[in-house]
């Protein structure tokens, strides 16, 4: 396939690596917290940073839409469809980043007629630029990626996350936890879907799952991971989209194991406030 405009992954990294710096002037330091929810935190950084996003698009591409967490409205998800839309989250690892835990990024795609085409995901603590474009495969640093080659669930290790409304649905979340938990070598929780879905992508780990997720938790990253050839779908295998609010993302041979664990333990994703602890 022809490969997007050059010009569209230069911006996108451009921004995710000016977001690294503007998150790392403040990180560690006394930030102003706001509360969107009980445990939903925003900082001024995310504000500075998504700022900064939507005026250098406005700027260079003014006919294109923008959808990202901190200033738009409740609707944007369902009216921001249009032929070119970038997805931000100005810092994915809110939480992380706001108790100074080093473990945050930047993570933006640029979806044309709703599929990702290019991506970009910074962590600016170890200087890890994480980019992909449709059909060009997938980066780090600029070497290329490959998911792993881990042929069963018992050697896997896994990595998860929790929605924010995790106080009212604990048995739902822990239960799908712990029927991981005992089936696979390890799971883990960092606290950055982005980041997640990248270590996936990067043969780190081998497999994760989480519900209740925005577009801009996972359009990015997502084709990262099908471009490192692994393979990514909903909780109950539908096929992956930014907007479907869920998602397994696997190497691709632990895939139907897993997809297997998530049936028996009775979970069905949608219907839920798309939500998530970051």
């Amino acid at each position: 396939m022809t490969l997007p405009d050059p010009q569209l992954l230069a911006t996108a990294v451009e921004i995710v690596l000016r977001a690294g710096r503007i998150q790392m002037d403040s990180f560690g330091t006394r930030i102003r917290v706001d509360k969107k929810g009980a445990i939903d935190l925003v900082t001024e950084v995310d504000v500075a940073v998504e700022r900064m996003f939507r005026e250098l698009i406005a700027t260079r591409f003014p006919d294109h839409e923008v959808l990202a967490e901190e200033l738009g409205t409740a609707g944007d998800i369902e009216r921001r469809r249009g032929r070119y839309c970038w997805v931000f989250d100005p810092i994915d690892g809110t939480t992380n980043y706001a108790h100074g835990v080093p473990v945050f990024c930047a993570s933006l795609a640029l979806e044309l007629d709703g599929q990702p085409v290019v991506a970009a995901i910074y962590d600016p603590t170890r200087k890890e630029l994480f980019t992909a474009e449709k059909g060009g495969g997938a980066y780090l640093n600029g070497a290329p990626l490959r998911v792993s080659s881990t042929a069963t669930l018992i050697d896997a290790l896994l990595v998860t996350g929790f929605p924010y409304n995790v106080h009212d649905r604990v048995q739902e979340i822990v239960g799908l936890f712990a029927a991981f938990l005992g089936r696979a070598r390890a799971v883990r929780r960092f606290g950055s879907a982005a980041l997640d879905l990248c270590y996936v992508a990067a043969g780190r780990l081998d497999g994760f799952w989480e519900q209740d997720l925005k577009p801009w938790d996972m359009a990015a990253g997502g084709l990262i991971v099908e471009e490192a050839g692994g393979r990514i779908t909903g909780l109950d295998g539908a096929p992956f989209a930014s907007r479907l609010g869920h998602v397994l993302a696997t190497n691709g041979p632990i895939h139907e194991e897993m997809l297997a664990v998530i049936s028996a333990a009775g979970v069905r994703p949608g219907g839920r406030s798309p939500k998530r602890t970051d």
